[in-house]
């Protein structure tokens, strides 16, 4: 169920977009985003910093889509989203000396562990280094690449096409990296007892 709402917006944006049209679409987009978060609001109290800025992006260049009605704002918004995370990872490492990938995977493991346990527990999951730096990279590059495959995408191809590349392109190179990214770590996971 989680799984679900995490994408519903996006998939009530290509449903919508199908059967109707973008300005539609995007409309939805918007509101299935608020609904998302009054979900998590009230669901656990809090709403995580990726939904407040997915929102954000949504509202405003979605608003601006929908004011001005020219599908090239909502176009940008996968880019500009994949760029600030992929800034995001480049100025946190080389400015603040932070791995956030790192600090992301063992908030991941930790997270599954305690739900395993029933309760809060430490998770000792020695992650070398070197393979936390390589993963950060690998996103890093992974996500600018995609923030320019996604322009490239709109200002060459139809609108059907970069739809259909916005929903299942990018769900689906984002799916290799995390099963790249579970394969680089699998043997440095603590076996089941």
């Amino acid at each position: 169920m989680a799984t679900l709402l995490e994408y519903l917006p996006l998939i009530l944006f290509f449903a919508v977009y199908k059967f109707v049209d973008i300005y539609w679409a995007t409309g939805v987009l918007i509101a299935s985003s608020v609904i998302q978060l009054a979900y998590h609001y009230f669901h656990s109290g809090k709403i995580a910093t990726r939904h407040w800025v997915f929102f954000a992006i949504a509202l405003v260049l979605g608003g601006m889509t929908i004011l001005f009605q020219d599908e090239h704002f909502i176009m940008w918004k996968a880019t500009v989203i994949y760029a600030l995370l992929s800034l995001s990872l480049l100025v946190s490492r080389y400015f603040f000396k932070k791995n956030l990938v790192e600090k992301a995977l063992l908030g991941l493991l930790k997270s599954v562990n305690e739900k395993e346990q029933g309760k809060s527990s430490e998770l000792d999951v020695p992650l070398p280094k070197s393979v936390c730096e390589q993963l950060n990279i690998m996103w890093m590059i992974l996500l600018a690449f995609i923030s320019a495959l996604n322009l490239y995408v709109a200002y060459n191809f139809s609108l059907d096409t970069w739809v259909n590349f916005k929903v299942f392109g990018l769900m689906g190179i984002t799916f290799v990296a995390i099963l790249i990214t579970m394969a680089r770590i699998y043997k440095y996971l603590p076996d089941d007892n």
